[in-house]
């Protein structure tokens, strides 16, 4: 599911214009997006909790010539799966 569908989606369950849908989701989006990158959490209960996580610089290697570089310290965004999502995604098994 892309985007589009899934705003499509919640559209059709709520009876919520598609227009609103979209706006409603692009506020969501960018807020979680603009606390990350305060380095604060998003924990939304039951469904997951999302984290900043520094990687500090280092040495990699170059696969196609095998040199040494070095790789730009970085923020990895890490998500971890609340209990209500995990239930309902292994319900069917």
């Amino acid at each position: 599911m892309n985007r589009i569908e899934l705003e499509a989606a919640v559209a059709e369950k709520t009876g919520i214009s598609r227009f609103h849908v979209t706006d409603v989701a692009d506020a969501v989006f960018s807020t979680i997006a603009e606390t990350l990158a305060r380095g604060e959490p998003v924990r939304i209960t039951g469904f997951a909790t999302f984290t900043v996580k520094d990687r500090a610089e280092r040495l990699g290697k170059n696969p196609k010539t095998g040199e040494t570089i070095k790789i730009k310290r970085s923020r990895k965004v890490s998500l971890r799966p609340g209990k209500d999502l995990t239930e309902t995604v292994n319900a069917g098994l």
